[in-house]
């Protein structure tokens, strides 16, 4: 057989496509900026995931002393930028410099410069043995939290051709100091016909700019995060010897804290406890676990009513922490609707979530509720449930669907993702 001969590349510039002119910017890394809560990163950290970048991740932690002197100078900051980039007062993107009380601002922008100047090395690196002109491109940078807005916009303002920035969570300033914003639907619910009632005129404009949304905004249903389905695969095999001999249906059951749009007391842990009681005779085995704003009067209560039950464990916090592989076994969720996080990572199994407490809840919180039972992916918790009894929904994966948007969206940009 003879064999096959590819074609020569065109000599000199003869026949290359334009794009191509110039070389190809290809972004090969990844920062994330945090705010230090586990919540939030796993937001930042789960679109890195699913853009394919995750082993050329850098995670840089901004950690504030809360109530302290920093975290004051953080909420006169976002004062100041609030006012200052009010659409009604700006006709175009401010300048960072024209603000007022630099010095207060270069303090939260510190270590903006730092990841500023990564950019420009990574933007200048040349990749040897392959084509001269052939750049690492941009430097991706996601930002999650409020205490990250600051600092990401300045990345975005001190090397604007050398990074790509994407917030996560809706900054509650201009959404123009961002190359992309993601950010649930619900996060505008202030802008809807309910929220209008709900939410007095004046207090609307700090909850939600009312710009109109641009192209630079991208909607999600709930929170991003890890659990994909190759993490839940892995989980699943990492836990399998201590889940998978549990007897069937396991339950999981996730229980919260209270908020300030989601308020309830040790009453709901009562509820709760009591419609347990109730559908036990249906399930195999039950494991609960708290989060890190569980009261301790709620944990209490769970403990003391359930905690020597045979078909029941109790998870006490302890490491290891068996949350990725609750997700990867269990057969139903029961979780309290106070955690937007919680309940979108349980969606993500398309397995049977009840839910517990949204009587309690208010605003966007509602919506967000609203929005899971109409996909029917949530049922309320009534206790007189039988677990043995499965149905199912299309999986929510936000973090992939956004992937797919935000790779077109660099597509657009004479941008590409490289590995």
């Amino acid at each position: 057989m003879k064999p096959i001969r590819l074609p020569e590349p065109p000599s000199g510039g003869m026949g290359v496509p334009d794009i191509f002119e110039g070389g190809v910017d290809v972004i090969r890394r990844a920062i994330v900026i945090s705010n230090g809560t586990t919540a939030a990163e796993n937001q930042s950290v789960g679109l890195v995931r699913a853009l394919g970048l995750a082993d050329k991740l850098s995670i840089y932690r901004v950690t504030r002393q809360r109530w302290g002197v920093n975290e004051w100078l953080h909420w006169l900051s976002r004062l100041i930028r609030q006012i200052f980039t009010d659409s009604r007062f700006a006709t175009s993107p401010p300048d960072m410099k024209s603000f007022p009380f630099p010095g207060l601002l270069s303090i939260l922008e510190e270590d903006g410069k730092k990841i500023a100047s990564i950019a420009s090395e990574t933007y200048k690196n040349v990749l040897k043995g392959i084509f001269p002109p052939f750049r690492e491109g941009p430097l991706l940078v996601v930002a999650c939290g409020h205490h990250t807005v600051s600092i990401a916009s300045s990345v975005k303002h001190l090397a604007s051709e050398k990074v790509f920035v994407i917030q996560v969570q809706h900054p509650r300033s201009c959404l123009d100091r961002f190359d992309l914003v993601i950010t649930p639907r619900h996060d505008y619910y202030a802008l809807t016909a309910s929220g209008q009632q709900e939410i007095p005129r004046i207090f609307r404009r700090w909850i939600t700019p009312q710009d109109t949304p641009g192209s630079n905004v991208v909607f999600t249903i709930g929170a991003l995060h890890q659990a994909d389905s190759t993490a839940l695969r892995l989980a699943a095999n990492a836990w399998h010897d201590e889940l998978a001999p549990l007897p069937k249906p396991l339950l999981v059951v996730n229980i919260g804290g209270p908020t300030r749009n989601c308020k309830y007391s040790s009453d709901l842990a009562t509820q709760l406890v009591g419609s347990l009681q109730n559908v036990l005779a249906s399930c195999g085995s039950v494991i609960v676990s708290f989060s890190r704003r569980t009261p301790m009067k709620v944990f209490d209560i769970v403990k003391r009513d359930l905690g020597g039950h045979p078909k029941i464990y109790i998870w006490d916090g302890e490491d290891p922490n068996l949350h990725m592989g609750q997700l990867a076994w269990a057969d139903a969720f029961v979780i309290t609707t106070d955690s937007i996080s919680m309940l979108s990572e349980a969606c993500s199994t398309g397995k049977p979530i009840y839910v517990i407490g949204s009587e309690h809840c208010k605003w966007k919180f509602s919506a967000f509720h609203k929005t899971l039972r109409e996909r029917g992916a949530v049922r309320p918790f009534t206790g007189f449930e039988d677990m043995s009894n499965t149905w199912s929904y299309p999986p929510l994966n936000d973090a992939a669907e956004v992937a797919a948007q935000v790779r077109d969206i660099l597509a657009k940009r004479g941008l590409a993702l490289g590995h």
